[in-house]
C-alpha cells in the first residue's frame, strides 16, 4: 500500500537515485532534506504528562493512531504569530523556515537528540548558511483548543517511528548543488508546547515507504526537547517538529494514501513540552525546516505495527530541484478552498506563477490552466478530475512536478509530451493502464492504488528512474519487475520502493530484444523460455493480413551485432505452395538505430541491405530492420525485427569475403579483394600473399608476391592460384587467415615481341634474330632469313629452320630480313614477325699469325711481327703491356708500359721482369682504315739479375740526439723487402751489438748508451721474389759524442693546498746526470717573489704561511761529469688555499655509567674554526647505531647500560667548508646501584591477581625477591619494616610479584617484601608496602561445567565452585533442537541423568546454578552439548550377489540383516538409505587390492570388458535417519570370464557421396576383439541382391563411380581373441549420390552430347616400366551419343589417327583402377581396349559418367536414375 503523497515543491519523496547514497541539496523552496530510519521496526519511547480528562477523552480515537512515513508540511494560523509564547512560524508551501531563531534554539541547534532504546543521532555539521524567506500570513483559519492544567496529565509511553527519505536529482532546472552523504538512521523528537494545545493543520504526500508499514504514534512527555538537526554530512539525522513553548497544540493531519478515507482529518493526542526549540535542518550550504506528519489508522487501536521489509530498503532521495527560492509574486497556495474552477474571477492565475498548489479542492476540469506558462510544481492532488481532458496542459512546458493523486481518472491518454516533467503522481486512481505520451525527462511515476492490468500501451520514458504501481492488479502478473525491466530499460534503479531483484534483472536479460515493443501492444508475458515463439506468433498474428498473397513469414530475427562487424538479418518468407508459379518476392531493407528498443528509432542513411556494420559511435545502441516485401510492383506493409545492443568488437578482424577478379591468363594482372570485419580495431593493412597448387599437389608459396595484385607468369600454367590474405589492425592484431581458390591459369595464345637482330652487320661475322616470346611454354618456332634484291628491293629466301645466319661476300651492301613464326608446345601458331637489318659491310682488315721476337731479359730488346690481310697494310700501329697470367682476358688486365706507337721493336724496362709481355697489334689499310687488335704475349715471363748493391752510405752528426740515415743503391730485378740493421761497437773491429730498437729503419737517433761507442749499418738486399744477396756493411767515421745538459721539461706536481707535499717532475736531456740544484720561491698576489730557505730538494710541503701565495721552483741540471747546462724556472701554481678543517684529536669528559652526564674535548686545525657541530650515538652489540642527540652533553640512562657511546665530530672551517668526521667510542656504559623508587599494593580480591605497582633504578632490573604476608591487622610503618621476622598473627603466603587471593586471604590485608635485583644479582635495600583494605571476597561463580557419560544412557554434571563456601547449588539438564533452542527438562534437577526417547537425535546440556553458604546465588552456567543421544548402530550381517561374473551379466548386491530384536527394530525404525560402491582388483606380486569404479554406486553392476580377470568386489553402506553410517560390508566374486562376441550399435559413417570415405563404427563386447571379418558389398535399391567388392575388408572404404546408385554394405563378422567368431551383422548407406561439382558437370556435358576430353596414353606394355617415367603420350578423347573414340593428334609431320573406335553396345563397358584414382580402361570388345590417365579423379569421374550415361540404353538401369537426372 503506498503512502500518503510528499507535499509537492516543499516536502520530501522518498526516492534512491544511486548507490553511493548521495544526494544534492533541496531548495528551501521546494525540498527539505532528511534521511530515513533504518530500522522503522525501531521504537522511541519517551514519557508525556497530559490531562486526565483529555487523555480520557481522546484515547478512543488516538489510541490506534499512526506517524505517517512521509513528509508534511505543518500549517500554523496567523493567530499563533501574534502569541505570547514562543513562535512558532508557518512554512511556506514550498518549503523554509523562520528566518530568526529563539536565543535557546541558536545555541541547541546543533546538538544531537536520541530516541529512547536507539544510538544517539549524528550532530549537525553545518550551521544555517543563507537566510531563508520571511513567512508569509495564511489564508486559512486557526484551529485552536482550550490549555488544560499539566497536573492532570497522565504518563504514557509510545513509539514514534519516522522514515525519512530523500531523492537526488540528476538534471534540475536550479544551479548544481553539493552531493553530500546521509546516515540512513534517524533519531526523531517531537518538541511541544508546555501551556497550550494548538491545532495545527499538516498535509502528507507521497513517501516511498511501503505500503504495509505499521507505524505506532503515542502521547510523549519531554521535560526538554531540543530543535531538531539534520545533518548531510552523516547518514542518520535527527528530526523534530518544533511546536510553540508557551501553549499545547492540537495536531490534526490528513493522510493521502492511508486505509482511511483520502480527505478525513485525523487528530494526534495532545503533547506537553515545559520548553521547545525550533526545529534545525543543516544540510551543509542550505538549510530548511522539517516537519513530520502524523497519520492515524481508523481501524487501529493501542497495538503497534509491524513493519515491513519494504520500509527499510528505501535509498534517501530528493526532489528534483525547481527553485532556490520563492516569492509571493510566484506562487500560489489555495489548498481546502473548495475551488471548482481555474477560471473562477478570484483565483487570479498569473503566467508568472511557478508554485502553485490547488489539493483538496472540488476541480474537474484543467479549463485555465493554459494560462500557467512557467509553473514548475502544480498539486492538483484530491480533486475531482474524471479525465482525460489533459490537453490544456500542453502549454505547461516548464512544469517539472506534477500531482494527480486521489481523483477519479480513468485515462492518461491525454496527457501531452511535457517537455521537463520529471515527477508525475498519479496514485489513488482509477487508471486501468499507464498508457500516455512519451515523457523525456521524467524520472518517478507514483501510480500505487490504481486498477492497471496491462502494460499494454506503456509509454517511452528515457530517464525513468522510480516506478511504483503497488496496489493494482497487475501485480498478479508473474514477473511483473522484469517486464518493468524491459520496458524501461537500464536507467530504471527501483521499482516499487525497492532496488532492483538480481534475479528479476538476470530474467530480464534473456528475453527477445523485441519484447518491450510486445509488451506493449498487449502480448501476454510469459517465461523467457516460451518467449521468443510466443512473441515471434505475437507479431505474425499483427503482420498477416499484410503479407503478399500466397506467401508466410517463416523468420524475422537479427544476429547479435558487434562493433564494426557484419550484422545480418534474417527475414524468411515462404511459399505456401510449392506449385506456386508467382513470381519471386523481393525485399526491400531499411536500417534503424535507437538508444532503446521503446525508443523513437532513426533510419541510418545507406543503410538499405540485408547486411549492416555497427559503426563504433553505435556501441550499447538498439539496432531495428524494416523489410519491406514486394511482389510484382505491389509493396506491401514492412515487418521488422529489432536486434540486442550493440557490443563492443574484440579487436580481432575477421575477413567477410575474399573475391579474387581478373581473366586467369597468361601475363594477365588479377587482383584479390578482401572484405574485412575490424572488430573494433583501427583498420590497418592486411598481409597478403599468393600461392600455386599445381595439379594433383599442395599450394607452395609464391616468393615476392605479396600484394593484392599479381602477374599471371609462364609458371602459373595449368595450376590453380590461391589468394591468402590475413586481417591486420593498426594496433597489431591479426585475424584467422583466409583463402580463395582460383580456376587453373591458361596458356596465352603464343606470340613474339621485340624482334631484333644481334651481331655486327660485316662480312664473315655471324648475326642471330632473337625476339621475346610469349604464350605458354615454346615449342618448335620456325625462322626464316631473306636477302634483298638490290635491283627490285624485294627479299628472296636464303635460308630457314635456324636463328643464327654466317654474312657471306654475296650480303656486302644488301639489307637481309629475319622473320620469327611463334609455335607453343601444343603446336598453335601465332603471328609471325620480322626485322630487316642495316646494310651489311666490307670486313675490315685483319692481322694473323702475330709473334714477339727477342732475348726475354731486363733491358732487352724485342719486336713483333705478322701477317696482315684485308687489303695493303699500312701504317699498323703497336701499344705493349704487362700481365700477369699468360691467360689473356681483354686489356682490362693489362698494364701498359707504352703508348700506341708505329715502330714493332721495343725495350724491356725494369718494370717487366717477372711479367709477361703483351703486344697489342692494330692493322691499318693505307687510307686509314683499321681492323681489329691481335694481342700477342710472350711465351715466358722477362728475367731478371741477382739482387746486388752498389754503393752503402751513412750521413748525420756523431753526437748524442742527432739523426744518423744511411742509403744505398739496388740492382737485379724488383727490391723486395731488404734487410736493414744498425749495430753499436766498443772498438772498431769487434762484432757490434744488435740495436734493436731500430732493425728495418734506415734511420737513427743516437742515444745516451751510444756515447763514447762507433755505430755501423748493414743492409741485405733482397728481391721481390726471395732472392736474397750478399750483405754489405758501413761502419762510422768517429764514435759518438754526448749532448750538452739541459732540461727538456720542469712543472711542479701537487695539489696549491695546506699541507699538500709539493714535488718536481722533469725530464732531462745530455749524458749521465748528476746532482742538479733545486731553489723554491713564494710569489705574492702584488709579483714580489722570495725564495724559500731550506728549500733545496725536489719536494716541498706547504704550510700555512704559503697560504695566498704562489709557488714556483727553479732547476739547474748537471751532467755527472760536472757539465751544467742553463737554469730553468717552471710556471707558478697557486694561490695557495687553505687545507680542509681537521679534527686532530677527540676525547670523552666524564663517567661512563648510567645516570651520568658525558661531555668531550675536541682539537681542530685547518684554517680558522667555524661553527664544527657533533652527534651522539648509541652502539649495540651488533654494529647497529641510533642517533640520540646533538647536545654539548649526553645522560646516560638505563638504555645505554652494557652499550657504548659514540661520539662523531665534524670540523668546519669558518668559510662553512666541512672536514671529514672524527669519531670515538667509549666502552661499555655500567648500570648504577639497584634501587627500589616506589612500591603500591593495589585493592584485593578473592581469586584475582593483585600486581604490585613498582618503580626500579639502577640498571637492567633482575629478577627480585618477593614476598607477601597475610595479617589481620594493618601494620604501622615500623611493623611493617620488620615483617620478615615477624611472627604474630602474620603468615607469609607467595614468593612470586603478583599474587592472586584465596580463600582463606579473605578479611585479612597483604604485605609485600621487595628486594630490588639488579640483573647481575645485585642487592638493593628492601621495599615493603601493605594494601589498604583487606581482601573482598569473590561472587560465587561455577567453571569447568561439564558432563560426563558414566554408562550407555546415564550422563552426570560436574562443575569447579569457587567463591567462598559453596551452599545448595542448583542442577538442571537441557535438551537442544535442531534449530538451537534449549529446553528445560522438568524434573531433571540432580548430577546425574537417565536418558529418555526424547532425548534421542538431540544433545544435552547441564546447568550449574553456584549459590554461596550466605545464600549468595550466582550466574548459571551450562555446559558444552553432548554429542547427539543415538540409539543402536546400524549393522548388516552380510551381503550377497547375484548374476554371474561374465561380462555383460548383471550383478546385484543384497544385503542380510541381522535377526536381533534390536536391529529388527532399527531396521524398521531408522534406516534412511542404503549405499554401494564396486571395486575391482589389482593384482600387485603376490597381494591383491581393490580399486574402485568411478560413478558405480547402484546395488546392480553391468560386467564390463576391463573387468575380465579381474575380481570384483562391493562394498555396502547402511545410514540411518540420524547421519550415522554402519560398518562396510563386502561381497567378492570370482575373476570375470568373457562373454560371447557381438556388435552392438553398427553403423557406416560418410556424407553419402561418391568421392567420400566411408568408415565403419560398432561397439564391440565379448572380451577382447581379435581379427573381426568385414566385407563391402553394393546393393541395387530395391533388389536383394548384394555384389561383393573385391579386395575391400577393412574398416574404410574409399567410394568411386561405381558405387553411384547403389547402397554400400557393410558385413562385420566378430571374432575374440581366441577365436570365437560371434554373429554377424550388417549396416547399409542409403544410395551413394554423384558428388554435387561432378553431377553439375556431368549433366551439362550428357546435355550437350558430344564432348572431348584430352588424356594421355601409355603405349609402353612392358611391364617392368615405372609408371610416369616418360612414356604417356597425348590423346583426344571423343564421345558423343554413339560411339566412342580415342585420336591420336596430329603433328608436323603426320595427321591424327583414330587408334580407337566403338559403339557402346555390349560388350562396351568402362572399367577403373582402385589403385590409381586417375587411371580408367575403356573396353570395346576382347581385342579393343585402352588405359586412358587423366590430370585428376575428377576428370576420370566425368568422363566415366558421361560415358555411362551415353551408353545408359544398354545398361539395366539408366545412368539418369543414378544421377537422378529428370528426363
Amino acid at each position: 500500500m503506498e503512502d500518503s503523497e510528499a507535499q509537492p515543491g516543499e516536502d520530501l519523496v522518498v526516492k534512491s537515485l544511486n548507490l553511493e547514497n548521495q544526494f544534492t541539496e533541496s531548495p528551501a523552496e521546494s525540498v527539505k532534506k532528511v534521511t530515513k530510519s533504518e530500522k522503522s521496526s525501531e521504537e522511541a519511547e519517551s514519557k508525556v504528562s497530559t490531562p486526565a480528562n483529555s487523555t480520557r477523552k481522546k484515547s478512543d480515537t488516538r489510541n490506534g493512531s499512526e506517524l505517517s512515513s512521509s513528509f508534511v508540511r505543518s500549517t500554523v494560523s496567523s493567530s499563533l504569530r501574534a502569541s505570547n509564547s514562543v513562535m512558532v512560524t508557518r512554512r511556506n508551501s514550498t518549503g523554509g523556515v523562520p528566518e530568526k531563531l529563539s536565543a535557546s534554539s541558536a545555541r541547541q541547534q546543533n546538538k544531537a537528540s536520541t530516541i529512547a532504546g536507539n544510538k544517539p543521532s549524528t550532530p549537525a555539521t553545518e550551521s544555517v548558511r543563507r537566510s531563508l524567506p520571511e513567512l508569509r500570513r495564511s489564508s486559512l483559519p486557526s484551529v485552536t483548543t482550550k490549555p488544560t492544567s499539566r497536573a492532570n496529565l497522565s504518563e504514557t509511553r509510545k513509539s514514534v517511528p519516522v522514515s525519512l527519505v530523500v531523492r537526488s536529482l540528476s538534471t534540475s532546472t536550479a544551479s548544481d548543488t553539493s552531493i553530500q552523504k546521509t546516515v540512513r538512521k534517524s533519531a526523531v523528537k517531537p518538541a511541544l508546547s508546555a501551556s497550550s494545545l494548538k491545532k495545527i493543520t499538516s498535509s502528507s504526500l507521497d513517501s516511498t515507504a511501503s505500503s504495509t508499514s505499521r507505524k505506532t504514534i503515542s502521547k510523549i512527555s519531554s521535560p526538554t526537547t531540543r530543535s531538531p538537526t539534520v545533518s548531510s554530512g552523516s547518514r542518520a539525522g535527527s528530526v523534530k517538529p518544533a511546536l510553540a513553548a508557551s501553549s499545547l497544540k492540537k495536531i490534526t493531519s490528513s493522510s493521502l494514501d492511508s486505509t482511511a478515507s483520502s480527505t478525513s482529518r485525523k487528530t494526534i493526542s495532545k503533547i506537553s513540552s515545559p520548553t521547545t526549540r525550533s526545529p534545525t535542518v543543516s544540510s551543509g550550504s542550505r538549510a530548511g525546516s522539517l516537519s513530520s506528519s502524523l497519520d492515524r489508522s481508523s481501524n487501529l487501536s493501542g497495538r503497534k505495527k509491524a513493519v515491513t521489509p519494504e520500509s527499510r530498503d528505501s535509498r534517501l532521495i530528493v526532489l528534483p530541484q525547481v527553485e532556490i527560492k520563492a516569492g509571493d509574486d510566484v506562487r500560489l497556495d489555495l489548498r481546502g478552498h473548495r475551488v471548482r474552477s481555474l477560471n473562477a474571477s478570484g483565483l487570479n492565475l498569473s503566467p508568472n506563477l511557478e508554485f502553485v498548489y490547488l489539493r483538496d479542492n472540488l476541480l474537474s476540469t484543467l479549463e485555465g490552466v493554459e494560462t500557467l506558462t512557467r509553473v514548475k510544481v502544480l498539486d492538483l492532488s484530491f480533486n475531482d478530475f474524471k479525465g482525460p481532458g489533459f490537453e490544456h496542459l500542453k502549454n505547461c512546458k516548464a512544469l517539472q512536478q506534477l500531482y494527480l493523486a486521489g481523483n477519479q481518472i480513468t485515462s492518461l491518454v491525454t496527457l501531452p509530451q511535457l517537455p521537463n516533467l520529471e515527477f508525475l503522481s498519479v496514485a489513488q486512481n482509477k487508471l486501468k493502464s499507464l498508457s500516455m505520451a512519451s515523457q523525456p525527462r521524467l524520472q518517478v511515476l507514483a501510480a500505487s492504488k490504481n486498477r492497471i492490468s496491462t502494460l499494454k500501451g506503456f509509454p517511452y520514458l528515457p530517464v525513468l528512474e522510480h516506478l511504483r504501481v503497488e496496489e493494482n492488479p497487475i501485480l498478479k502478473m508473474p514477473h511483473l519487475e522484469a517486464a518493468s525491466i524491459l520496458l524501461v530499460g537500464p536507467t530504471l534503479k527501483k521499482f516499487n520502493d525497492r532496488d532492483l531483484s538480481l534475479d528479476e534483472l538476470a530474467l530480464a536479460k534473456r528475453y527477445p530484444a523485441h519484447t518491450a515493443l510486445c509488451i506493449r501492444d498487449g502480448w501476454e508475458f510469459c517465461r523467457p523460455e516460451h518467449a521468443a515463439d510466443s512473441t515471434f506468433r505475437f507479431l505474425f498474428e499483427q503482420w498477416k493480413d499484410h503479407f503478399p498473397p500466397g506467401y508466410l513469414l517463416k523468420e524475422a530475427s537479427i544476429d547479435k551485432p558487434f562493433e564494426e562487424d557484419a550484422c545480418r538479418c534474417h527475414i524468411v518468407f515462404v511459399q505456401e505452395s510449392t506449385l506456386s508459379i508467382d513470381p519471386d518476392i523481393i525485399l526491400k531493407y531499411k536500417w534503424f538505430l535507437g538508444e532503446k528498443t521503446l525508443s523513437n528509432f532513426t533510419a541510418i542513411p545507406d543503410a538499405n541491405g540485408e547486411v549492416y556494420w555497427p559503426k563504433h559511435e553505435d556501441i550499447d545502441k538498439i539496432l531495428k530492420v524494416e523489410c519491406t516485401p514486394v511482389l510484382g510492383q505491389t509493396e506491401y506493409p514492412p515487418i521488422f525485427s529489432i536486434s540486442s545492443p550493440v557490443a563492443q568488437g574484440n579487436g580481432i578482424p575477421k575477413v567477410v569475403n575474399l573475391e579474387v577478379h581478373g581473366d586467369l591468363v597468361e601475363g594477365n594482372v588479377i587482383k584479390g579483394y578482401a572484405k574485412v570485419a575490424w572488430c573494433g580495431g583501427t583498420p590497418g593493412k592486411g598481409v597478403a600473399s599468393w600461392l600455386r597448387r599445381r595439379w594433383n599437389s599442395s599450394p607452395v608459396v609464391i616468393a615476392g608476391a605479396e600484394d593484392e595484385e599479381y602477374l599471371l607468369t609462364i609458371d602459373d600454367i595449368d595450376s590453380s592460384l590461391v589468394f591468402m590474405y590475413t586481417p591486420v589492425t593498426e594496433e597489431g592484431a591479426k585475424g584467422e587467415p583466409q583463402y580463395k581458390y582460383t580456376d587453373f591459369v591458361r596458356a596465352a595464345p603464343p606470340s613474339v615481341s621485340n624482334v631484333r637482330i644481334i651481331g655486327d652487320a660485316v662480312e664473315g661475322n655471324v648475326i642471330k634474330g632473337i625476339g621475346n616470346y610469349f604464350g605458354g611454354r615454346e615449342g618448335p618456332s620456325k625462322f626464316e632469313w631473306l636477302r634483298e634484291n638490290k635491283e627490285t628491293g624485294d627479299f628472296f629466301l636464303v635460308t630457314t629452320g635456324t636463328s643464327e645466319y654466317t654474312l657471306t661476300k654475296e650480303d656486302v651492301g644488301r639489307h637481309l630480313a629475319f622473320i620469327y613464326i611463334p609455335i607453343n608446345f601444343e603446336g598453335h601458331e601465332g603471328e609471325s614477325v620480322s626485322i630487316v637489318s642495316g646494310t651489311v659491310r666490307q670486313a675490315p682488315p685483319k692481322a694473323t699469325n702475330a709473334k714477339i721476337i727477342g732475348d726475354l731479359r731486363e733491358n732487352s730488346k724485342v719486336t713483333v711481327t705478322g701477317t696482315v690481310t684485308g687489303g695493303t697494310e699500312g701504317s699498323s700501329r703497336v701499344q705493349w703491356f704487362k700481365t700477369n697470367s699468360l691467360t689473356l682476358n681483354g686489356e682490362n688486365d693489362l698494364e701498359a708500359m707504352s703508348t700506341s706507337k708505329v715502330a714493332k721493336a721495343f725495350r724491356i724496362p725494369l718494370g717487366a721482369v717477372g711479367y709477361y709481355i703483351v703486344a697489342k697489334y692494330t692493322p691499318m689499310t693505307p687510307d686509314g682504315e683499321s681492323g681489329e687488335p691481335v694481342y700477342v704475349i710472350s711465351e715466358r715471363a722477362v728475367e731478371t739479375l741477382p739482387p746486388s748493391l752498389n754503393f752503402l752510405s751513412i750521413t748525420g752528426d756523431y753526437s748524442e740526439g742527432s739523426i744518423l740515415t744511411a742509403s744505398y743503391g739496388y740492382i737485379g730485378g724488383h727490391e723486395g723487402k731488404s734487410i736493414y740493421n744498425w749495430y753499436l761497437h766498443e772498438v772498431e773491429n769487434d762484432t757490434g751489438t744488435l740495436i734493436h730498437e731500430v732493425s728495418g729503419l734506415l734511420q737513427y737517433r743516437v742515444t745516451k748508451d751510444a756515447i763514447g761507442k762507433f755505430i755501423s749499418f748493414q743492409c741485405t738486399p733482397v728481391r721481390d721474389d726471395g732472392i736474397v744477396g750478399e750483405p754489405r756493411t758501413c761502419l762510422g767515421q768517429e764514435c759518438v759524442r754526448p749532448g750538452s745538459p739541459r732540461l727538456l721539461a720542469l712543472q711542479i706536481v701537487g695539489d696549491a693546498v695546506e699541507g699538500t707535499i709539493l714535488s718536481v717532475d722533469k725530464r732531462y736531456w745530455g749524458g749521465e746526470e748528476g746532482d742538479s740544484v733545486f731553489r723554491w720561491f713564494r710569489t705574492s698576489s702584488d709579483g714580489s717573489q722570495c725564495e724559500i730557505r731550506s728549500a733545496s730538494a725536489s719536494s716541498y710541503m706547504l704550510s700555512v704561511d704559503e697560504i695566498g701565495f704562489f709557488i714556483s721552483v727553479s732547476c739547474e741540471p748537471v751532467r755527472s761529469d760536472w757539465a751544467r747546462g742553463p737554469i730553468v724556472l717552471s710556471e707558478q701554481i697557486g694561490p695557495i688555499v687553505a687545507g680542509p678543517p681537521t679534527c686532530q684529536s677527540l676525547e670523552f669528559l666524564g663517567s661512563m655509567m648510567e645516570g651520568q652526564r658525558l661531555s668531550f674535548i675536541a682539537s681542530y686545525i685547518g684554517g680558522e674554526r667555524g661553527d664544527c657541530f657533533h652527534e651522539w650515538f648509541r652502539v649495540k652489540n651488533n654494529g647497529v647505531k641510533k642517533k640520540l642527540s646533538t647536545d654539548e652533553f649526553l645522560d646516560l640512562t638505563l638504555d645505554d647500560v652494557g652499550r657504548s657511546i659514540e661520539l662523531v665530530y665534524t670540523p668546519v672551517r669558518k668559510d662553512g667548508v666541512k672536514g671529514n668526521p672524527r669519531s670515538i667510542i667509549s666502552d661499555e656504559i655500567s648500570p648504577a646501584d639497584p634501587v627500589g623508587l616506589d612500591l603500591v599494593i593495589p585493592d584485593c580480591h578473592e581469586n584475582q591477581e593483585a600486581i604490585p605497582q613498582k618503580t626500579y633504578f639502577g640498571g637492567k632490573e633482575g629478577v627480585g625477591e618477593y614476598t607477601w604476608y597475610r595479617t589481620r591487622t594493618k601494620l604501622n610503618e615500623l611493623a611493617l619494616a620488620d615483617i620478615s621476622s615477624s611472627s604474630e598473627d602474620v603468615d607469609m603466603c607467595g614468593q612470586t610479584f603478583s599474587y592472586t587471593p584465596s580463600l582463606e586471604d579473605v578479611g585479612a590485608y597483604l604485605a609485600l617484601h621487595w628486594l630490588p635485583t639488579r640483573v647481575d644479582d645485585r642487592f638493593g635495600k628492601p621495599l615493603v608496602a601493605i594494601s589498604n583494605s583487606p581482601v573482598i571476597p569473590a561472587p560465587p561463580v561455577v567453571s569447568s561445567v561439564r558432563v560426563e557419560k558414566l554408562a550407555p544412557g546415564i550422563y552426570s554434571g560436574e562443575g569447579e565452585y569457587s567463591g567462598g563456601y559453596e551452599g545448595s547449588s542448583l542442577f538442571s539438564w537441557y535438551r537442544e533442537t535442531n534449530d538451537g533452542t534449549i529446553i528445560l527438562i522438568n524434573g531433571a534437577n540432580s548430577k546425574t541423568y537417565e536418558v529418555t526417547d526424547a532425548d534421542y537425535n538431540s544433545p544435552l546440556l547441564f546447568g550449574y546454578t553456584p549459590v554461596r553458604s550466605d545464600s549468595i546465588v550466582g550466574e548459571l552456567r551450562l555446559s558444552e552439548p553432548t554429542e547427539i543421544v543415538l540409539p543402536e548402530l546400524l549393522m548388516v550381517e552380510m551381503l550377497a550377489l547375484t548374476g554371474k561374473a561374465i561380462e555383460g551379466d548383471v550383478l546385484t548386491a543384497v544385503e542380510v540383516i541381522p535377526k536381533s530384536e534390536i536391529q529388527q527394530c532399527v531396521w524398521s525404525k531408522y534406516k534412511k538409505d542404503v549405499s554401494y560402491q564396486w571395486f575391482f582388483s589389482l593384482e600387485t606380486g603376490d597381494r591383491k587390492s581393490f580399486e574402485p569404479l568411478p560413478s558405480q554406486r547402484s546395488c546392480s553392476f553391468k560386467v564390463r570388458f576391463d573387468d575380465i580377470g579381474r575380481c570384483l568386489k562391493c562394498e555396502c553402506i547402511v545410514t540411518d535417519v540420524f547421519g550415522r553410517s554402519s560398518e562396510p560390508a563386502y561381497a567378492e566374486t570370482a575373476p570375470v570370464l568373457p562373454g560371447i562376441p557381438r556388435i552392438d550399435k553398427l553403423d557406416i559413417e560418410g556424407r553419402g557421396f561418391h568421392t567420400n570415405l566411408y568408415a565403419v563404427r560398432g561397439t564391440y563386447t565379448g572380451g577382447k576383439e581379435g581379427k573381426s571379418k568385414i566385407q563391402w558389398l553394393r546393393s541395387m535399391f530395391g533388389s536383394p541382391d548384394l555384389i561383393s567388392i573385391s579386395g575391400e575388408t577393412g574398416r574404410m572404404y574409399e567410394a568411386n563411380v561405381d558405387d553411384v546408385g547403389y547402397r554400400l554394405v557393410a558385413i562385420y563378422t566378430p571374432i575374440r581373441e581366441d577365436g570365437i567368431e560371434g554373429q554377424p551383422i550388417s549396416a547399409s548407406t542409403e544410395p551413394i549420390a554423384v558428388e554435387p561439382d561432378v553431377y553439375k558437370e556431368v549433366k551439362q556435358k550428357l546435355d550437350l552430347g558430344s564432348v572431348k576430353f584430352e588424356v594421355l596414353c601409355d603405349k609402353d606394355c612392358n611391364p617392368k616400366k615405372v609408371p610416369g617415367e616418360g612414356c604417356l603420350e597425348r590423346r583426344i578423347l571423343e564421345i558423343n551419343r554413339k560411339r566412342v573414340k580415342v585420336v591420336k593428334p596430329g603433328s608436323k609431320t603426320s595427321f591424327p589417327t583414330t587408334e580407337i573406335r566403338g559403339s557402346y553396345a555390349p560388350p562396351f563397358h568402362v572399367e577403373l583402377f582402385r589403385n590409381d584414382q586417375r587411371q580408367l580402361r575403356i573396353v570395346v570388345d576382347s581385342e579393343n581396349e585402352v588405359d586412358l590417365m587423366v590430370h585428376s579423379r575428377h576428370i576420370r569421374d566425368v568422363i566415366v559418367l558421361v560415358i555411362r550415361g551415353l551408353a545408359q540404353r544398354f545398361n539395366s538401369t539408366s545412368l539418369n536414375s543414378l544421377l537422378k537426372i529428370e528426363t
